[in-house]
């Protein structure tokens, strides 16, 4: 029998369209902006990209595998509602969070005065201290999608370890 590793490593990535009017939710926090993220749930770019890493930690597909698009009971639904379930499915394959970094990639609006809010929601959801959650933004400097804000991307990697006990 192979024994568990003792440590995994998960990486993901979201994208999402931003459109005028819509709500913008970032890292479970709405942050006032005229363009929001376009999706299914609530487009939330910074809690998807948490969930792929963690579900690609422990090999368990993705975000799209686990809470499909084309399924009505995902319409406009919060994306903590996913965080929680990725969450639940790690510890269940007998893993914890021990730390979290996250980029955001967006033109504007700056994000420095919600981060607190964001590492302080992911904080409830998953137990993890605030100090082991780094989310950090940037702008593409006017280039591409992102420079245009016609789009919002999210980069996230997470280290899980062992569950001891």
């Amino acid at each position: 029998m192979v024994q568990a590793p003792m440590f995994r490593i998960g990486y993901g990535i979201d994208y999402h369209a931003l459109q005028e009017g819509r709500r913008f939710m970032l890292g479970g926090v709405e942050i006032p902006h005229h363009k929001g993220a376009l999706g299914h749930s609530d487009a939330d770019v910074l809690l998807h990209a948490i969930c792929d890493a963690l579900l690609g930690a422990v090999a368990a597909g993705d975000i799209g595998t686990h809470f499909p698009d084309t399924d009505q009971a995902y319409k406009d639904k919060d994306s903590r509602y996913f965080l929680k379930r990725c969450h639940e499915i790690i510890h269940e394959r007998g893993y914890e969070i021990i730390n979290l970094d996250a980029t955001l990639c967006l033109q504007a609006p700056k994000i420095k005065p919600y981060v607190a809010a964001m590492q302080e929601c992911i904080s409830t959801i998953t137990g993890l201290g605030t100090d082991c959650i780094s989310i950090k933004a940037t702008t593409t400097e006017q280039l591409g999608f992102v420079g245009r804000e016609e789009g919002v991307v999210a980069h996230a990697t997470i280290l899980l370890g062992l569950r001891q006990g």
